[in-house]
């Protein structure tokens, strides 16, 4: 799988992640009060959804640490076998640091 690939699946779970928890409120309302009372029986209860929000949120943050991880390995890196440092400050010059002079007077 090449990085490219590996960013697009992060930022869906990114922006998939920001929705759901947007969606949630923290005072326990969000998407659960929404439904109002009778409807929300038909789709399962106010303690269903909240669950189904809190396990989705947990997994798409989990998907997404793991995304990263992956990602890393498939940085492409060129030249990795002929990395020296022998030549680094080659051209560069230097001086020494200006010592401070104390006058005796």
């Amino acid at each position: 799988m090449s990085y490219t690939a590996f960013l697009v699946l992060i930022l869906i779970v990114a922006i998939a992640l920001i929705l759901i928890v947007m969606v949630q409120n923290p005072k326990g309302g969000g998407l659960s009060s929404s439904f109002g009372g009778g409807g929300a029986q038909s789709l399962g209860g106010v303690q269903n959804t909240n669950n189904f929000l809190d396990r989705t949120t947990w997994t798409l943050a989990i998907a997404m640490f793991a995304l990263i991880l992956l990602a890393n390995f498939a940085i492409p890196r060129v030249g990795d076998n002929n990395f020296e440092l022998n030549n680094t400050l080659e051209g560069i010059e230097t001086t020494a640091p200006v010592e401070p002079t104390t006058s005796n007077e």
